[in-house]
């Protein structure tokens, strides 16, 4: 089918077996919530709240969530920023639910643009505590179809939200996608789940834990679930990195336009390669890491002011050079534009005569 990533991002999602969606409207991602409205009371037993507000939006997805139904919101940068105190709530109760974030320029209000400045916000845990989010990035619609229906698998599998990072662009970009048939996971025994205590004791399910003990004893779990997510989910793709010298390290939209700026710089003999996490948490230290022992030179390529950059530098620990090449506010600049940056830093770097 030709689509829309919204609309994509919406069908992969029923698809998956989502049956509740609850949102507020924000632009670049309002298609998402349109083809929800539309197609979810067709889904059996499917409901589609718009709520009044990011706020409340989150909240209901907290409430279907607990009990047990596949769950999930979406917005765009300002209101994924309201949303983050119900994530930070979902994260403490270890519940599975799936958000996207289409994201737009800021700071603040900024435009409907596409960007990737809340690299941050998604990787950090945007909202208050020690949490984590798993963090998918999708480059094209197919992707977005296909990493939309593993983030509810993730989230039952892991019982935590997972985020989609997406941006205006592959939002509003129509691509050919195609859904495969799809065998969902058996999730793991639900026996947290709140359905009624029919003839079994009751369960409750909280995030406030007042005994500073038992909090410090809830927070070690976590953790020990987030370096289970760590060992076993880390997603990367490489384009041209067996004999490079110098490599772009980009996600998201930001790596199709640096996998454009490489087959033109490799028509001029530059050994020039991709690497592109897929998930942004957990991060791909470890292959980053791994991959100075070849490579010479990196050049960290985004759509903010330079957020990415710091996991590229913590990843290689001083042992190669990182070079930032940075665009905010919702300007994509042109594979064109990215070679003359990558021709000027290799020359700059390896030496040798400039190609015209």
């Amino acid at each position: 089918m030709l689509m829309s990533g919204n609309h994509a991002a919406g069908e992969a999602a029923i698809r998956a077996g989502c049956k509740c969606y609850f949102g507020y409207p924000i632009t670049p991602q309002n298609e998402l919530t349109e083809y929800m409205a539309a197609n979810m009371p067709n889904v059996k037993g499917g409901v589609f709240i718009q709520a009044e507000s990011e706020i409340a939006a989150v909240n209901m997805v907290l409430g279907a969530a607990l009990t047990g139904v596949r769950a999930m919101t979406s917005s765009s940068s300002p209101g994924i920023s309201l949303k983050q105190e119900g994530i930070s709530y979902l994260a403490g109760c270890e519940l599975p639910a799936v958000i996207i974030n289409v994201v737009r320029g800021g700071p603040g209000l900024g435009n409907i643009a596409p960007s990737q400045s809340d690299y941050f916000q998604a990787t950090r845990g945007g909202g208050h505590g020690d949490y984590r989010t798993i963090v998918l990035a999708p480059s094209s619609v197919q992707e977005l179809v296909d990493l939309t229906m593993d983030a509810f698998e993730l989230a039952d599998e892991y019982r935590n939200p997972v985020l989609v990072l997406g941006d205006g662009l592959l939002g509003q970009m129509m691509e050919p996608v195609e859904f495969k048939s799809k065998t969902h996971k058996k999730p793991p025994p639900r026996d947290w789940v709140l359905d009624g205590a029919k003839g079994r004791k009751s369960r409750f399910n909280r995030s406030l834990i007042l005994d500073p003990d038992l909090m410090e004893e809830h927070n070690w779990k976590l953790a020990r679930k987030y370096q289970l997510i760590e060992r076993k989910e880390i997603r990367y793709e490489t384009y041209k990195l067996k004999d490079a010298k110098l490599a772009i390290v980009a996600f998201g939209v930001a790596a199709r336009v640096a996998r454009g700026a490489i087959k033109r710089v490799r028509e001029n003999g530059l050994k020039v390669g991709l690497i592109r996490p897929i998930t942004l948490w957990p991060f791909p230290y470890q292959f980053i890491r791994n991959s100075a022992n070849n490579i010479e030179d990196f050049i960290a390529f985004e759509f903010n002011t330079g957020q990415m950059v710091e996991d590229v530098r913590l990843a290689l620990e001083a042992k190669a050079e990182v070079y930032l090449y940075a665009r905010p506010g919702g300007v994509i600049p042109t594979p064109i534009e990215l070679s003359r940056v990558i021709t000027r830093r290799y020359y700059e770097k390896f030496g040798g005569t400039k190609a015209a």
